[in-house]
Order: C-alpha cells, then sequence, then structure tokens
C-alpha cells in the first residue's frame, strides 16, 4: 500500500501544474465520422482523445499512456446487474469475480444466504423471455386501479405499432431480396459490392430500382440480418412483452414479496448466444486490453461480479434490489445498471437499495433510457433514478447516463438517447461501441446501455489508483473533469445547447477524472 501511496504522489503530483486538463474541443466543430482519412481504429473510439486522435473520445488510452504507465494498481470488483454472462470468453475470463470465501458444495459457505455463489447470482433461474411490468400491472391487478385504464391503452398501443413495424419489416427484407436477386443476374457474380453496384449505368427501371434500393439500404446498414433481428424483436413484443396471458417466471417465487428470499441458483452464465448484452456490457468496462483481435477495455484491474437479473423484458423489482444489496453486501465498489423501464410497480424496493448501496460507499450508475424522452418531464418516468418528482435527490451515488455520439456536431447527442438538466447527470459514447459477445465474438452496438458501462469503467479506474476515495467524492470528480462541448444538438425540429442536457453539461473524460482525483488525492 505504501509503495502505491508514493508512486501515485510522484506521477501525479505535478497535475496543478502539468498534465493539464482537456477542455479544448475547438480544433472539432466541424467534425462528423465521414471526414476520418487516418488509420484509426474506430473500433475503440470512445477510448481515444479529442486533441491526440481528433476523436470526442473518453481518452482513456491517453491515460493509460501518459499517466497510469509503470504504476500499480488495486483490483476492484464492479457488479453487472444484466443477462447472463459468458465468463468464458476469451477477453473477459480472466476478469471474473471469484467469491474466495465460497466452494461449490451445496452449502452457503460465507453465510450471506447464498448457495454456491462463486461468481455471483441468477435470479431468473431459467427464465429469458418475460413481460413488460405494465403488462404484469394489468395481469396481475396489484396495482392501484387509476393505473388499469391507462395501461391498457399503452398495451393496445404498442401491440398495434409492432404490427406495422413487422409489415413494414416485411416488406423492406423483400424487396432487399428482390433487388439482390435483379443486381446478381445483371452482375454475373452472387457476391458484389456497393462499388459495383454503384457503376451500374441506366440499364432499365427495374434495375436502376433496385441499383437504388441496395445503395440506399447499405447507406442505412439495413441487411437482412438486421432487418431480422427487427422482426425478432417485434416479435417478441407480441408474444411476451405485452402479452397478458404471459408468464415466463420460473422460480416459483411470490414477485411481490421482496421478503419471499428462496429463489434463484448460481448459474449466472448466458442460456443462448442471444443473451448477450452482459457480455457486451462487461467488454467495455474490462476486456483484455492486450487481446489484438478484440475490443479495449476500460480497466483490467476489474473483477466483474455477474448478477444475471435482466430478462427479455422488464426486469422485477425485486430481483434488482436484490442484486444491488447483494453487491454491496458482497464488495462491489461499482455497480453498472444497463437497463430501465417506465412502469414500477415496487419502486420504492430499488430506492431503497439505492439508498443502501449509497450509505454503504457504493457508486450505482445507470444507463438513462434510449427513448428519445426529456426526463425531467413529469410524464416520463424512468426507472431506477435517484430523484422524486425532479427533486429531493436522495442519493449522493447514483449516476444517470446519456449516450453522445462519434460526430461532433448537430447529431453529437445519440438520437435515441434520454436527456434531462435533472434526471441526466453526464454523457458517455454510446453509438457503434464494440465489444465483447458470447462464444468469443466481437460487435458495434449502440445504446445508453453502451454509455452506462463506459462511465463504470472510468470510475473503477479512479477507484484502482485512489482506492480511499469515497463513492460521493467519485462521483463529484466524474461530472467536474468532464469535458464541455459548445455545440446546438438538434432535438425534434428544435436546437438547444448540450450543456442543457444533463446536470453536469459534459462530456465524461478518464484523462480530466485522474488528474482531478490526483488533487483530490493530495489534498
Amino acid at each position: 500500500m505504501k509503495k502505491l501511496f508514493f508512486l501515485a504522489i510522484f506521477i501525479f503530483g505535478i497535475s496543478c501544474s502539468s498534465p493539464k486538463f482537456i477542455n479544448d474541443y475547438s480544433s472539432l466543430k466541424s467534425y462528423d465520422k465521414s471526414s476520418i482519412t487516418s488509420k484509426i481504429n474506430l473500433n475503440n473510439w470512445h477510448n481515444l482523445d479529442p486533441e491526440i486522435d481528433s476523436i470526442p473520445g473518453t481518452s482513456v488510452e491517453r491515460a493509460h499512456n501518459e499517466l497510469l504507465k509503470g504504476l500499480k494498481g488495486k483490483k476492484v470488483i464492479v457488479a453487472v446487474i444484466d443477462t447472463g454472462l459468458d465468463i468464458d470468453h476469451k477477453s473477459l475470463s480472466n476478469n471474473i469475480w471469484i467469491n474466495k470465501n465460497e466452494k461449490i458444495n451445496g452449502k452457503d459457505d460465507d453465510k450471506n444466504g447464498y448457495i454456491d455463489d462463486i461468481n455471483g447470482w441468477n435470479y431468473l433461474g431459467s427464465a429469458y423471455n418475460e413481460t413488460r411490468d405494465m403488462t404484469r400491472i394489468l395481469r396481475d391487478k396489484k396495482i392501484n386501479n387509476r393505473k388499469y385504464d391507462l395501461v391498457e391503452e399503452e398495451i393496445k398501443k404498442e401491440i398495434k405499432k409492432s404490427n406495422e413495424q413487422l409489415n413494414i419489416l416485411n416488406y423492406y427484407i423483400q424487396i432487399l431480396e428482390e433487388s439482390k436477386e435483379l443486381l446478381s443476374k445483371y452482375l454475373n457474380d452472387d457476391k458484389f459490392s456497393v462499388e459495383d453496384v454503384n457503376n451500374i449505368k441506366n440499364e432499365g427501371k427495374k434495375l436502376i430500382r433496385a441499383k437504388n434500393i441496395y445503395i440506399d439500404f447499405d447507406s442505412y446498414g439495413y441487411t437482412k440480418e438486421y432487418l431480422n433481428e427487427g422482426i425478432e424483436q417485434y416479435n417478441d413484443f407480441i408474444n411476451y412483452h405485452f402479452n397478458i396471458d404471459f408468464n415466463g417466471r420460473t422460480t416459483n417465487d411470490d414477485i411481490y414479496d421482496l421478503n419471499d428470499t428462496n429463489y434463484g441458483d448460481p448459474n449466472i452464465n448466458n442460456i443462448k448466444d442471444s443473451e448477450s448484452h452482459s457480455t457486451h456490457v462487461s467488454g467495455i468496462i474490462s476486456g483484455d486490453r492486450e487481446n489484438k483481435s478484440g475490443n479495449k477495455g476500460i480497466n483490467n484491474l476489474v473483477e466483474i461480479m455477474a448478477l444475471r437479473a435482466i430478462p427479455n423484458g422488464d426486469e422485477y423489482d425485486k430481483d434488482v434490489a436484490r442484486a444491488i444489496r447483494y453487491a454491496v453486501d458482497n464488495g462491489a465498489k461499482v455497480i453498472n445498471g444497463s437497463f430501465g423501464k417506465y412502469f414500477s410497480s415496487n419502486p420504492e424496493w430499488v430506492i431503497d437499495a439505492i439508498r443502501y448501496a449509497s450509505e454503504n460507499n457504493v457508486l450505482v450508475i445507470a444507463a438513462a433510457g434510449n427513448e428519445s424522452k426529456d426526463l425531467d418531464s413529469l410524464s416520463n418516468d424512468n426507472y431506477p433514478n435517484d430523484q422524486f418528482f425532479n427533486k429531493d435527490e436522495f442519493s449522493d451515488t447514483f449516476i444517470k447516463v446519456g449516450a453522445s455520439s462519434i460526430n461532433l456536431n448537430e447529431n453529437f447527442t445519440a438520437y435515441f438517447s434520454n436527456y434531462g438538466k435533472i434526471n441526466v447527470d453526464i454523457f458517455a459514447p454510446g453509438v457503434d461501441i464494440y465489444s465483447s459477445m458470447p462464444s468469443n465474438k466481437y460487435k458495434s452496438q449502440s445504446g445508453t446501455s453502451m454509455a452506462s458501462p463506459v462511465v463504470a469503467g472510468i470510475a473503477s479506474l479512479i477507484f484502482s489508483y485512489f482506492p480511499k476515495l469515497s463513492a460521493k467524492k467519485v462521483k463529484e470528480i466524474i461530472l467536474e473533469s468532464g469535458i464541455d462541448i459548445d455545440l446546438k444538438i438538434e432535438n425534434l425540429g428544435e436546437k438547444k445547447h448540450f450543456k442543457d442536457y444533463s446536470k453536469s453539461g459534459k462530456l465524461v473524460n478518464a484523462y480530466n477524472a485522474l488528474i482531478l482525483a490526483s488533487r483530490s488525492k493530495k489534498k
């Protein structure tokens, strides 16, 4: 400990004069993805630096190269409350939390109430598909009657919208396949490029229509695989999420009784490859930085505690509350929650759990949501949160994260990201984030679900090198050290300044955060 302390002071002690905060984006005002001409690896864009790489990332690579090189940090437990996790993934297997006080013997060796919980806990049992919380409200008649009519109308709208989207997606697949068939016959080749299609001249209306469809779909990323993913999603909406006759729970517990605790099992792995969310999130936080074929995680001094509590549908408040408490009680310093919903049967259970985390010096980081909503509007309740009706914040260790893009222009905030000057704390990269997928695969995905683990990874980095800082102080550091973005953002036909999209008005930055942490430590 003593050696680490002196090393940290030696490296960071000069930070009051040099290195300096990054806060100048003036050279990037017209930057967008299409302007890149260098050989920068865009799979790692969210970790890059605005000054060195001309990319609006979080300066993680710069922090490792300039501030942390040669230092020994401390391992930090980060709990990931999410879907099942592929703990055997080559990029993650060395960074999985192991409960050293437990043995696989059918006994609760550490007396924490969980048997054989070696890597975490599975609150879902064998279940995967689930309903939305609004569907449970109508199905189970457990909430105040005044909500029934509202919920029933909302479910009807969602089913109608899902059927409409299915019709559109099926039509898109049909015309894409017809276009590919025509182009393949004309080019006399089943495998052709966009460039080949672009070179086709005026060869009749049908062929030109096929050419235009193919090029347009390619520009939007509308592959057959992508469109089929959409079809699967909307079928899930109809068959599971908004189906009041469906109940996916398999654990035989009472979901409305927080004290009914004898359920779940230690099998925290994903049950199929499509259950990939936790693997992607965990890779952003701690993916092997030396793995040349994969992504670079933010901090390899992390032990991922896997808590399988998020199904394909809405999470249960009971599971989330118990997972937060499990994480706190078993040594996590950071909890990442890349999930959320707009109806909650028992929000008080999760509120109490977030309070419990705060009282025990644990940082909870949550995704803001992907519905382009202003969370400050009282009609847009979003769970979990640390606000009561836009006031009376009840936790000083909770961070809500919106998603930014690589384009430093009016589209800088992700088009899907929720926002709010009161209810969203900070923004982080969340568009086209490359990370691990089950079965040793990798893929780019977008969402505030990707932005939240970026902040969780940076928080863990601070704790690794400044382990005595409190969770409250780390939250303050993250919000204060972010970068100001002088941009007007396009939003529903209006332009609003980026600083008005979150409480801090900033983009998270690892380099700045470590410098500010060093100053806090010195004091």
